[in-house]
This record gives C-alpha cells, sequence and structure tokens, in this order.
C-alpha cells in the first residue's frame, strides 16, 4: 500500500464517504467516539469509530459505551483506522486483550472515465432494485437471518448518502450477482458486491461493477471506492483489473469475554 500515491486529502474524504454511506440510525456521538449498533451483519455499521480523542477519562468512557451497547444486544467493537484517535489506540486495546478480526483493504480509483455499459450475455439483465428488495436479494445470497436483512434494509433506506442497488438475472428469474453503490459529490463507493455460488468464475461481478461504476460517473462520480477483506484474492483481482488499488488497511478490535481494561 502506498497512501503518499493518493494524497491524504483524499484518502481522508474517502474515509468519510464511507462512514457516512454506513450510517445506520441507531447511532450516537460520545466525546470523540460515533457508536454504531445496528443489529445488521455489516460491523462497520455496529462499532466504535474513534474519530477524535475526547477529553473524558477513559474508564468511564468505556464503561458508559460498553453499557450502550450491552442495551442494544450488539457486541462491543473498535474500528480501527489510519485516522484513529488517539494514534496508539491499537496497542493499547492489544495490550488489554482485544482480539483483531477482519483484515481489510480500502482500494481506490482515483480517476473514473465515461465508460461503456458492459454487453450482457444474452439471457441475462441487470435490474435497479429498492431497498428492502435489495437487502432481502444479498441477505438471500449470504445466507443472512431475517434480522439482518430487516436491518440491512432500515440502514439503506435511512441512508443519508444516495443508494443505488442492482440484481442480475437469468430468464428463469434467478439471482445471480448484486452490488450497489453509495455516491456522495464526487465520491462513490461500491458496497455489496455479491455473485451466488453457481454462478461465479463467469464474469458476472466485473461486469457488474463496470455497470455500477458508469452508472455512478453519468450521476457526476469521479472516484471511486470500496472495502474488501484483505484475504479475498479473487474480488481483489476483480477491482485490480477495474483499475482500483490498495490505498489503506483498517480492522476491528473485539472486548476479552471478561471485558479489557484500558
Amino acid at each position: 500500500m502506498n497512501p503518499a500515491a493518493f494524497g491524504d486529502g483524499l484518502l481522508r474524504r474517502v474515509e468519510d464517504a464511507g462512514l457516512n454511506a454506513s450510517a445506520p440510525p441507531q447511532q450516537r456521538w460520545m466525546d470523540g467516539w460515533l457508536l454504531r449498533a445496528s443489529p445488521g451483519k455489516a460491523k462497520r455499521a455496529r462499532c466504535i469509530n474513534a474519530v477524535a480523542p475526547g477529553h473524558q477519562p477513559w474508564p468511564e468512557k468505556l464503561e458508559r459505551a460498553s453499557a450502550w451497547f450491552d442495551e442494544q444486544g450488539v457486541p462491543l467493537l473498535f474500528r480501527i483506522t489510519p485516522y484513529t484517535e488517539p494514534a496508539g489506540l491499537d496497542q493499547r486495546l492489544a495490550a488489554a486483550g482485544w482480539a483483531t478480526l477482519d483484515d481489510t483493504r480500502v482500494m481506490v480509483c482515483p480517476a473514473l472515465t465515461d465508460g461503456t455499459p458492459p454487453a450482457w450475455p444474452a439471457g441475462l439483465v441487470c435490474a435497479p432494485l429498492s431497498a428492502p428488495a435489495f437487502a432481502d436479494v444479498v441477505g438471500r445470497l449470504r445466507g443472512s437471518p431475517a434480522a439482518q436483512r430487516q436491518a440491512h434494509a432500515q440502514r439503506l433506506a435511512s441512508s443519508p448518502v444516495p443508494y443505488s442497488g442492482w440484481v442480475v438475472q437469468d430468464e428463469a428469474g434467478d439471482v445471480l450477482a448484486c452490488g450497489q453503490f453509495a455516491r456522495e459529490g464526487d465520491l462513490v463507493g461500491l458496497y455489496d458486491i455479491h455473485t451466488a455460488p453457481a454462478a461465479r468464475s463467469q464474469g458476472l461481478a466485473r461486469w457488474l461493477c463496470e455497470h455500477l461504476l458508469t452508472e455512478a460517473f453519468r450521476q457526476g462520480a469521479r472516484v471511486a471506492y470500496l472495502q474488501v477483506e484483505a484475504d479475498n484474492a479473487p474480488a481483489r483481482r476483480v477491482y485490480t483489473r477495474l483499475g482500483f488499488a490498495d490505498a489503506y488497511a483498517y480492522h476491528y478490535r473485539q472486548a476479552p469475554p471478561a471485558g479489557g481494561r484500558v
């Protein structure tokens, strides 16, 4: 990764856009911490983003945050990025026994162009979906329980960033792939790109991403970003071919079973 290749200003905008695009109704601000407690699958919507140093004593603030997450019925997680404040938070949590989860890469395509929409193979159609329908589709493809699908639909419907979800279907109406984008000004994020197991290795993910990026460009997007797990090699190859490159990494810290003193 070479963050300097993109510029710190752009990457901070990308981080802000990712936070805005994943905002759930269940969130609050606590002395420099953005607390989120959506009951859905996405960890970025049910974690603490420590975006400012804060002024309150650590033990008191952590106790209050832990109590709020308990009330919401969501496990306590911190999301750790290069922009986490204070800078030593990750080391502090590690020393207290907090486990590392989900090593993730933020990939950026810094210069979108007005591409040609992909020519879909005969018998396939790519169509937009409403937020509830999209959340149900991607939830079924992932095997998510009903409660997580409902939480996803709620988050999309209440998002402060415009949502655009799409599904790829065959002539029988079977869902082969789905994906969505969230555009904020000239930035667009790709989310929920998923291909049905039986339809993988056919180029559908690339076609779908090209379609989403073309649509986003027409709406004013000029820079694209996405978040992908570091060990998801097939997806990363697709995104690299589309012009994305690693920009920065983030991960989560999960509280030990008995809690952690920091």
